[in-house]
């Protein structure tokens, strides 16, 4: 019989009452949620701060004030001859059509009887934009018969006048700049309870080409956008049947030996590469040797090209390695051969992952700037670029590029096109986003 106390039996605990343990054990846990639900608190309200910032400072850019004023067009000066002929027409320059719209706007003052105590003849002249003469010009050329009557013509404001409507200009302000005035400001209140002066929604933002610094009022996307949609459909034809089929030899056929393995490692390199690098080397490679034009669309495509195919090759050997290794051993085993089974059963299954890749890499290459500032994009283009495929060798911008441009210049007019600009970028990748999602329900298969 052993002289040793029998040990104490430890009580059962219950699984009904949490001890200690489990105690610190769910507070932890409600802490990690706690903590998880306030930074996606956090990073929602940074993104609506930046999503109001965005909207704030650049919804007016898509609205414009127009004077809406009948135009004497004077035969004497816009056709000295008489003859009608656009071509003799086209000789009169647009100072020519700039006094006739003045005194459009001196007539439209005197009809209404607006008196503005300190009025000069300044603040009458600069009501309008310079744009303007331009735009009656055209429209002069274009129908020669107009001259001779008195035509309505709805005239773009100077850029003042139409912040002033828009809040960004005050009587304020206006003493203390140079290119204003309040007599200026009162004369377009005058104006607008008329009737004579409006501001509505600006098509001319999205299809006008850029202006020089002295007319932002007149200032548009039209090239910007022409010039990423022509650099895109370069990226498009390009990375996506080199990246996939780059990614299929890689995944499916390529033996697994060093030269593949530096292979993969380089093309995991070159996806983190900083963009201005890419930038670089479409320089030194496609404008320095190859000698293509600067500000090109084919040069900014060829750039974007190789900095989205690394994106695509990853996202497309991720897709492949997705499908289970049973889809390609029942193909070879009812007799397909290996083509074939990718071709025919591998590829569908990885294709809403390869399409959504592919359209994330191109929405990247979309807001990408600082490549293009290399190859000279940043430089003032005026003329729309042609058609296919010649329009690729024309000068172009891009909208990141436009929006950049923008920002550098002085005038606070051109700082609402560009957060204008960026809402327009902002759309185009939402609805790439979208696409991407669209295209993975529509082509998921489940297995």
């Amino acid at each position: 019989m052993s002289d040793t106390a029998a040990a104490p039996r430890r009580k059962a605990a219950s699984l009904l009452k949490q001890d200690a343990r489990t105690r610190r054990r769910n507070a932890a846990e409600k802490r990690f949620r706690l903590y998880g639900a306030a930074a996606i608190a956090i990073s929602l309200a940074a993104l609506l701060v930046l999503l109001a910032t965005i909207l704030t400072n650049g919804a007016g850019a898509f609205r414009q004030t127009y004077l809406n004023i009948p135009v004497a067009l004077d035969a004497e000066v816009l056709d000295p001859r008489g003859n009608r002929d656009p071509a003799e027409m086209a000789r009169v320059l647009t100072t020519s059509y700039g006094r006739v719209l003045d005194a459009a706007v001196r007539d439209t003052i005197a009809r209404h009887d607006i008196r503005i105590e300190g009025l000069s003849d300044d603040d009458i002249g600069g009501l309008i934009s310079r744009e303007a003469s331009a735009q009656v010009r055209d429209r002069v050329l274009d129908d020669p018969g107009l001259v001779g009557q008195t035509v309505e013509f709805d005239v773009l404001t100077s850029g003042r006048i139409d912040g002033y409507f828009k809040g960004r200009v005050t009587m304020d302000s206006a003493e203390r700049d140079g290119n204003t005035s309040p007599q200026q400001l009162q004369l377009a209140q005058e104006l607008a309870d008329r009737g004579e002066m409006v501001t509505r929604f600006n098509w001319d933002f999205l299809t006008n080409a850029d202006a020089s610094d002295q007319r932002p009022e007149a200032a548009g996307l039209g090239v910007a956008i022409l010039g990423s949609f022509y650099m895109m459909l370069v990226v498009l034809v390009l990375s996506v049947p080199i990246g996939v089929a780059a990614s299929i030899y890689l995944e499916e056929f390529a033996p697994k030996n060093h030269l593949t393995d530096i292979i993969e490692v380089n093309i995991s390199n070159l996806a983190a590469v900083p963009s201005i690098v890419f930038g670089i080397l479409g320089l030194a490679a496609f404008i320095n040797f190859v000698g293509l034009p600067q500000s090109a669309p084919i040069v900014g495509g060829l750039v974007l090209t190789l900095m989205t195919l690394p994106t695509i090759i990853i996202s497309t050997r991720a897709a492949l390695k997705a499908v289970p290794p049973s889809i390609r051993d029942a193909a070879l085993g009812v007799g397909a051969s290996k083509m074939q089974s990718v071709v025919h059963h591998v590829l569908p299954l990885a294709m809403p992952g390869i399409l959504t890749g592919t359209i994330i890499g191109l929405a990247q290459a979309l807001g990408e700037t600082a490549p293009l500032l290399l190859i000279g994009m940043v430089a003032f283009v005026r003329n729309y670029p042609d058609g296919l495929p010649g329009g690729l060798m024309d000068p172009a911008s891009a909208l990141p590029v436009q929006v950049y441009n923008w920002t550098q210049r002085s005038d606070p007019a051109f700082i609402e096109r560009a957060s204008g600009a960026i809402i327009v970028l902002l759309v185009f990748l939402l609805c790439m986003n979208l696409l991407a999602i669209w295209l993975r329900r529509k082509f998921e298969r489940r297995w």
